[in-house]
């Protein structure tokens, strides 16, 4: 496909031709526009975190007296370096993306003053990395469409819970029965593999399957942010963020606000156009063996009208395999 985001200048949005100033997309919020690309300008990424974070902090809650009117809403540049010991010229060559020989402490330090949650903090050392990385060349990383027959069989011995792997760009690449009957409007789309990020943005039908669309929403741009920091080389998921951003606004306007979470655990809302609404425990298991990959499970409360429709999606899903393994020996 081709990327707008490689050519500097100007590129085309619905058949018409907008000019480009900086990766920004004309017409779009500061840095709606500009996605991750095979070559990530890791600069303007730690100047646009740095500013967000500062932006959402007011000086009352960090314990600071304000004098004067603001311009700006949030931290200014000094009050930031006061509060993580920092001179200001310092902090505002850090905030302007120039990283070079900037140390672990000074970064917690810096996490601190902003008040950073724990992905943030992972999310700040991953673009410190990015800044000054070894030679490499961007890369496709293949093996994470690669489910080894063990990890399926793991899967299929889950019972009661659906449940699926997954990897950073919220591909499910493999499941069990009840997951595949859980996520049956995400596998009803011929393309595979089945994307959710595809799903919720581009997809009508995730707005009803959501029941909370703009929270899925929300966390779907702020997992895929981590993972485009924590890997600014790999063109999958810059293609895909690439994708998103050219074809919905929605998409555009949230990866604008440079947040980012670890999504290890939450309960999920989904309106099931078989069993109605199911509240279900989401939890995520690691693959050490299996580099990208991890399982995530839903399950139901004991005794819970969810646990109820948890069963009776199960039933539909294996009465829906026997026909469809039925009609697939009627046409041989």
């Amino acid at each position: 496909m081709l990327r707008p985001w490689l050519h500097p200048r100007k590129h085309e949005i619905a058949g018409s031709e907008s000019p480009c100033r900086e990766g920004y997309w004309q017409g779009l919020p500061a840095a709606a526009g500009r996605v991750y690309s095979a070559v990530v300008d890791t600069k303007s990424e730690i100047r646009e975190f740095l500013t967000s974070r500062r932006g959402r902090i007011t000086p009352d809650q960090v314990g600071l007296m304000t004098y004067g009117p603001r311009r700006v809403p949030g931290l200014r540049r000094e009050e930031v370096a006061v509060l993580a010991g920092v001179s200001v010229p310092y902090y505002t060559r850090l905030e302007r993306g120039d990283m070079s020989g900037v140390s672990e402490s000074v970064l917690d330090a810096l996490a601190d003053a902003l008040r950073l949650d724990d992905a943030e903090r992972a999310h700040l050392l991953d673009l410190a990395r990015a800044a000054h990385p070894a030679p490499r060349r961007p890369h496709r990383r293949q093996a994470d469409h690669a489910v080894r027959p063990a990890v399926q069989w793991t899967l299929n011995a889950i019972t009661g819970a659906a449940a699926y792997v997954g990897n950073n760009h919220l591909d499910l690449l493999a499941a069990n029965e009840l997951g595949r009957a859980l996520f049956s409007e995400l596998y009803a789309t011929p393309a595979r593999p089945v994307n959710n990020a595809r799903f919720v943005f581009l997809d009508p039908r995730a707005v009803a399957f959501y029941r909370d669309w703009d929270r899925a929403a929300s966390d779907t741009v702020a997992i895929l942010r981590w993972a485009a920091g924590h890997d600014p080389h790999d063109r999958d998921l810059s293609d895909l963020v690439g994708e998103l951003a050219t074809q919905s606004e929605e998409f555009r306007t949230r990866w604008a606000q440079h947040n980012v979470r670890f999504h290890n655990t939450a309960v999920k809302q989904f309106h099931h156009p078989v069993v109605g609404d199911l509240d279900l425990s989401f939890n995520r298991l690691e693959l050490p063996a299996d580099h990208g990959l991890t399982i995530f499970t839903y399950t139901a409360e004991p005794g819970s009208r969810s646990e109820e429709a948890l069963k009776l999606l199960g039933s539909w899903a294996a009465t829906s395999d026997r026909a469809e393994s039925a009609s697939a020996a009627d046409r041989r």
